[in-house]
């Protein structure tokens, strides 16, 4: 499987399946259409050190201790669209993982701006003031 940079060899992929969950009737009792990819990332042969660290760090949340990445699908009523989802969802995530994030431009709030917002605070606070009870004359 090509991604960008990366080919990954079909070995280096597992695919395990279950019944699904949801609505489907009897479909979803009988057979075992939910697929879940499996990949080994500590283990790939064709990752770099930098692409393992970039995975670990970016998809921490899909990566269990023993270094497995795991990718579910299930929307799909046939083993092999569920087969077929499981690879694209896996192809965007290895894509977005490894896509470099760009450098935030460092930009400022115009004086005006801030000027208005403290016009508008001191307004506001002058209203709030001029509601509040005097209790000293009430004794």
């Amino acid at each position: 499987m090509k991604i960008d940079a990366v080919d990954i060899p079909d070995e280096e992929l597992d695919f395990a399946t279950s019944r699904s969950s949801g609505p489907g009737g009897q479909n979803v009792n009988k057979v075992s259409t939910r697929v879940t990819l499996l990949f080994d990332v500590d283990q790939s042969t064709a990752l770099s050190d930098r692409q393992r660290e970039l995975l670990h760090e970016r998809l921490a949340g899909r990566i269990n201790r023993s270094g497995i990445l795991r990718v579910t699908s299930q929307r799909h009523r046939t083993q092999s669209a569920n087969r077929e989802a499981a690879l694209e969802r896996f192809a965007c995530l290895l894509t977005e993982a490894f896509s470099e994030t760009p450098q935030r431009v460092p930009t400022r709030i115009p004086a005006q701006i801030n000027q208005k917002r403290l016009d508008e605070k001191r307004r506001r606070a002058r209203v709030k003031q001029t509601r509040a009870i005097d209790l000293s004359d009430e004794e």
